[in-house]
């Protein structure tokens, strides 16, 4: 079952993408919190293909490497699966039925909204409070998703030697975070609520979620990441994909680089996420888009936030979660920075330990 309720042990927050596992460890002192601990590792080229965890032991030994990295010493985690791998519905129960008899009522119904055969996936719910048109009715969370895609992340970090306590779904892992945020909240004068964007461009995928009222109403992923830059690079300047990794990291490529490389590929970007919001609009006709935050390995390149905002015509500001925290002695602070615009998925899922 996906775990969506209160978890007693402190939690890591462990975010498997297809380029990296990212980990984080927080700690809290009243309304303020503290980053204790905070790894990276690198995932081989396959390992995660298509948000299918293709090499379960390759992507456990770098689970391993994050954790000896970030000298965490917590042994419970909180993991998500891709939104794209999930059914989300929204469903009315009574509700007056107790727990035991909601959570009866929800498998009874859910053969209802998941074309699968329960046997083959994994269930949970929420209840979200009473229906706005009817009190006598409450709004279900029911979440569904194929075993695999739970079982193979839980499989993984149990190689790794730590216990999955909670499977969270990335959206929502980035609905939590967005609390964190600096400069979120809209005019305090208004009664209008801001619709923020945030644009989380990893290695092979780009994830649009708009947050409205304090919740995604929207979710979209489209295939575009900083891997087709460095196939760029590989392209350009006849190197191995290898290389042109080491060297877009280092920055030792040669001076047309910028021009004829990077600035074509952060137009590209903009205009990836200029399309994944058109599909909001159409969607959404009565509302726009009145902020956009821009998260994901991409969003730390140079320029990225300037770029987004002249071509979209739309405030952009880098994610940074960790902008009002505190930081333990042992991270180092040049890690935190770099990573921060990355983290936001962690971020949540560390975030859960508070629940």
């Amino acid at each position: 079952m996906f775990k969506l309720r209160r978890q007693k042990p402190a939690l890591l927050g462990i975010d498997i993408s297809s380029a990296a596992v990212k980990l984080l460890e927080l700690s809290r002192d009243g309304s303020t919190y503290r980053v204790e601990s905070i790894g990276v590792a690198p995932l081989p080229q396959g390992a995660v293909v298509d948000k299918t965890l293709a090499n379960v032991e390759l992507i456990g030994q770098a689970i391993q490497s994050a954790v000896k990295r970030s000298g965490t010493k917590l042994k419970h985690a909180a993991l998500a699966v891709p939104t794209s791998v999930v059914i989300a519905k929204t469903i009315q129960m009574p509700a007056s039925l107790t727990d035991e008899e909601l959570e009866l009522q929800v498998n009874l119904e859910a053969d209802r909204y998941v074309p699968y055969p329960l046997d083959e996936v994994r269930i949970d719910f929420e209840v979200l409070g009473p229906n706005e048109k009817n009190r006598e009715w409450a709004d279900v969370l029911l979440v569904a998703s194929r075993r695999e895609n739970v079982e193979d992340r839980v499989a993984a970090v149990e190689f790794a030697g730590l216990k999955a306590d909670v499977v969270d779904v990335e959206s929502y892992a980035i609905e939590n975070a967005f609390e964190l945020l600096p400069d979120v909240a809209g005019d305090h004068d208004s009664d209008v609520e801001p619709a923020i964007a945030i644009a989380d461009v990893g290695a092979t995928t780009m994830t649009l979620s708009v947050i409205h009222g304090g919740r995604c109403i929207f979710n979209k992923e489209q295939g575009f990441g900083g891997r087709g830059l460095t196939e760029l690079i590989q392209q350009k300047f006849g190197l191995t994909y290898a290389e042109a990794g080491h060297a877009k990291k280092l920055g030792t490529l040669p001076a047309n680089y910028i021009t004829e490389v990077l600035e074509p590929f952060k137009q590209s970007m903009a205009q990836q996420i200029n399309v994944a919001m058109q599909f909001f609009h159409s969607s959404s006709a009565n509302r726009g888009i009145d902020k956009l935050i821009l998260a994901g390995g991409c969003a730390s390149i140079r320029g990225m936030g300037t770029c987004a905002e002249s071509m979209l015509g739309i405030p952009t500001t880098i994610a940074n979660p960790f902008a009002n925290m505190s930081v333990a002695q042992k991270v180092k602070p040049e890690t935190m920075t770099a990573e921060a615009p990355a983290m936001m998925v962690a971020c949540g899922l560390a975030l859960r330990s508070f629940d």
